[in-house]
């Protein structure tokens, strides 16, 4: 009988965290394919993942630049240069249908690292799925090494 309370005990326990990681999960999910996109130059995949009314603050030498999501898009066009954005230890914070993601970041440019710092996302959930409704981040030149 102690066995069994002990067993039940611990998936009762494990059962939250096995459902956080789920939703962590669908929490990065979009924020992982608008990056995958834009390596890809990928305007449709980008649009997947976002209210396109939504807002972007990027911080750029003590100047905020802002932007919608929509408009941030635009300005992902082809290029001979490959790009990529990757994230490092994101946090994920969610509360019912909202939730945002806190991660450091490095942008690469032929897979030199050009900037790197952190990224803010928040998410809603609309209809089941998880979009992005805003991105802020700032951005610095003395970056690791990558």
């Amino acid at each position: 009988m102690l066995k069994r309370t002990i067993a039940t005990a611990c998936l009762l326990l494990a059962a939250p965290a096995a459902f956080a990681a789920d939703e962590d999960k669908a929490v990065l999910a979009p924020f992982q394919a608008f990056l995958a996109g834009m390596a890809k130059y990928d305007q449709a995949a980008m649009r997947a993942t976002v209210q396109p009314e939504g807002s972007v603050a990027l911080l750029r030498k003590d100047k905020v630049v802002r932007n919608t999501l929509a408009g941030f898009i635009e300005h992902i066009k082809p290029g001979k240069d490959a790009i990529e954005e990757r994230i490092y230890e994101p946090l994920v914070r969610i509360d019912d249908n909202l939730a945002i993601i806190w991660a450091r970041y490095d942008f690469r440019l032929n897979g030199k690292v050009v900037h790197c710092g952190t990224d803010l996302v928040h998410l809603v959930k609309m209809d089941g799925k998880w979009v992005i409704a805003g991105i802020a981040d700032n951005s610095r030149d003395d970056c690791p090494a990558g």
